[in-house]
């Protein structure tokens, strides 16, 4: 059969596949719903569709006006990132391109190298592979996002005619990804507890510190890692201060009826290492500039790719 008749019908399988029970292990839930469509592609996880409640409520410990107002969103089955892309795969995107991401920091000149000649250097001497790849603006994102589709295209000519499948999860989707499932502040609990996450005050050997391997933290029950903390994941949708005409489809969100969003910035999402723990909730939500102009921020962002389904 057709490499890409078997992934179809993969798919299909996994998006009818019954919701998991809660006491389902996060490792079997991840195998029976992971895929990946070439050779250094990132490990997918189909997630199932459904409804939430998206934001916070007004009780929630350090909840921010733009968590609100609380409203029911119907989001469609779509795959997500098993992680974070890592620094081994971005590294294979510049190699491959000779793509030169901006500085996230011009007077340190922290960046991603490009030497040519297929050699390419992540930001951090002696960087882990394993690292989630950061110091990245949101057209970086867009740019690995592009390479990928050009190379599922390649090894499945029949997605040639579609600029898809890959992009950049919406905020929407990312929450409840992040939730699967929950109605708490954390997928595990209220409170931050220890050994959960990497930020400052999560009980970890990184906190406050250092970036973490992107598997560093057990999944939660759609079987994703790295969540919560240690760095800013950026998403698809324009940056806007409250859910006032927000869309309710799980679709990104560019302006609002009434005019509203801000484009030249997007929504990050999931808190970093350096961050406190009310950054580090399924609600919390911030505003980032595309350029990578705010160091605090694009030093500390990086991103996971969504797919669509069938």
């Amino acid at each position: 059969m057709h490499a890409r008749t078997c992934l179809v019908s993969f798919l299909l399988f996994i998006i009818a596949a019954p919701v998991f029970a809660a006491d389902t292990p996060p490792s079997s839930m991840a195998t029976a719903r992971e895929f990946a469509e070439c050779v250094g592609c990132p490990q997918m996880v189909a997630i199932p569709g459904g409804k939430f409640l998206m934001g916070s409520p007004a009780s929630e410990p350090g909840r921010f006006d733009s968590e609100g107002p609380q409203h029911v969103v119907a989001v469609k089955a779509f795959a997500l990132g098993k992680t974070d892309v890592s620094s081994k795969q971005f590294l294979a995107f510049l190699a491959d391109t000779g793509y030169q991401p901006k500085p996230c920091n011009k007077t340190l000149n922290l960046g991603w190298q490009q030497a040519g000649r297929g050699l390419a250097y992540p930001p951090s001497e002696n960087e882990p592979p394993d690292w989630p790849a950061v110091c990245l603006d949101h057209k970086d994102a867009l740019a690995y996002v592009a390479w990928l589709n050009t190379q599922v295209k390649a090894e499945h000519p029949t997605l040639a005619a579609r600029t898809g499948p890959y992009r950049l999860p919406s905020e929407a989707e990312w929450e409840y990804a992040a939730r699967a499932g929950s109605n708490t502040a954390r997928w595990w609990g209220e409170a931050i507890g220890s050994g959960n996450a990497n930020c400052n005050g999560c009980g970890s050997q990184w906190d406050n510190r250092i970036l973490a391997p992107v598997d560093a933290f057990k999944p939660n029950l759609f079987g994703l890692y790295g969540l919560m903390g240690n760095d800013w994941d950026w998403t698809a949708d324009c940056w806007h201060p409250s859910y006032v005409d927000a869309p309710k489809d799980g679709g990104a969100w560019a302006t609002s009826a009434r005019g509203g969003g801000d484009c030249a910035r997007h929504v990050i999402r999931g808190g970093a290492w350096n961050n406190v723990p009310i950054f580090v909730r399924s609600a919390s939500r911030n505003g980032a500039a595309d350029d990578g102009g705010e160091y605090d921020y694009s030093s500390l962002a990086g991103f996971r790719v969504a797919r669509d389904l069938p």
